[in-house]
């Protein structure tokens, strides 16, 4: 009887086990299934990102006043702009995205989801149009001035009158939440230098008022600050400052991998006390075009409010932007790495090489000079 009940004991164990085996089976499963749904679910999503087609293949669109991302959606994936609705609603939920212009636009069927989304809410027509302004980044207001004039019917006076219109400038810092008051410091050459997002825009005429090429150019602006909105009203900078700050790291950085390193030297000068001595603002202060020679010894220790190479510049911003920054260069401002930097120096071809001592960096200077890599 006891081998009879130790036996059916066993057998009830045995049993267990193997429903135990399965079931951990069958968990294992799931997961893996889990996995390579999730796998395969981020490769879709990756994939429906991208453009339908060519640059060649344009195709023009109207968005109602009023349209929601899921009638937006479907104006687009009928016109065969975006693989997937459902891709782009979930790319607007990720990235929070708000708000859309309506209006008419000729996009190309080779936009990703992203340009897309910007086009839309910047209200950016873009139209195959001979009235296309290009505006390269890290350029300065002259330069602004003389794309308008050569593509416009407006002159490059025209350009300059406006920007010494009180009355416009007054409804500008109305307007715009990061325009303040500090564009109108008596010592500032150009008012709107820094705030005029370069990029590509398209216009309907020849004629178009700059007044609407600038509200465009500053609409744009405004898209491109507005996520970091919360964190710039937390910093101890102004918007102002901020975008001077990004205008000088835009012309002292070549590539994008260096602009956060030359953003965290000058913040550890201003930290210190130190001057951000830097060469573009000396170019910028005595209107001399970078890089067209080497600076003198009169102009470095001149003093103007730009020149962060002059005397009583230590610790100080320069009195306003120097160019126009990218996208990149602002970010770079508003969060900069965390080094212990104080130098930079740049080669012939813009390689940046960091220091944290002085010795350290003129040992670089002479390095680069033996090497004949210097700019000039």
């Amino acid at each position: 009887m006891e081998e009879e009940i130790e036996s059916k004991r066993k057998s009830k164990h045995s049993s267990d086990e193997k429903k135990g085996n399965i079931f951990v089976k069958i968990i294992i499963c799931l997961i893996m299934f889990v996995i390579i749904v999730a796998i395969f679910g981020i490769i879709w999503y990756n994939t429906s990102l991208s453009g339908t087609g060519t640059s060649d293949e344009k195709v023009e669109i109207d968005i109602p006043l009023g349209s929601n991302s899921s009638t937006i959606a479907e104006i687009l994936k009928e016109n065969d702009l975006i693989k997937s609705s459902l891709t782009f609603k979930i790319y607007v939920k990720m990235n929070n995205v708000t708000t859309f212009q309506a209006g008419s636009y000729t996009l190309t069927k080779d936009m990703n989801v992203e340009t897309i989304v910007e086009s839309l809410q910047s209200g950016i027509v873009f139209k195959d149009t001979s009235y296309n302004l290009t505006f390269v980044e890290g350029k300065t207001m002259p330069y602004i001035a003389k794309v308008i004039a050569e593509n416009t019917d407006n002159t490059e006076q025209d350009v300059y009158d406006l920007l010494k219109d009180e009355e416009y400038l007054d409804s500008l810092i109305d307007e715009y939440w990061f325009i303040t008051d500090e564009i109108k410091k008596a010592d500032i050459y150009y008012p709107l230098e820094g705030y005029l997002f370069p990029d590509t825009y398209s216009f309907d005429e020849k004629d178009v008022p700059v007044k609407e090429i600038f509200k465009t150019m500053l609409d744009k602006m405004k898209n491109v600050l507005e996520p970091y909105k919360t964190d710039i009203e937390k910093s101890s900078y102004t918007p102002h400052e901020l975008l001077t700050l990004a205008s000088i790291i835009e012309t002292e950085a070549i590539f994008d991998k260096d602009r956060k390193d030359v953003s965290s030297v000058f913040y550890n000068r201003l930290s210190v006390d130190m001057s951000l001595g830097s060469d573009v603002t000396t170019y910028y202060a005595f209107k001399i075009e970078l890089g067209t020679r080497d600076l003198n010894k009169d102009e470095i220790n001149t003093y103007n409010p730009y020149n962060t190479r002059g005397p009583n510049m230590n610790g100080k911003l320069p009195v306003g932007p120097v160019s126009n920054p990218s996208k990149a260069s602002i970010e770079a401002a508003i969060y900069p790495n965390d080094t212990d930097n104080l130098f930079f120096v740049a080669d012939k071809e813009g390689n940046i090489y960091f220091t944290k001592t002085n010795e350290e960096h003129q040992a670089k200077v002479n390095e680069i000079k033996a090497n004949n890599d210097w700019i000039f």
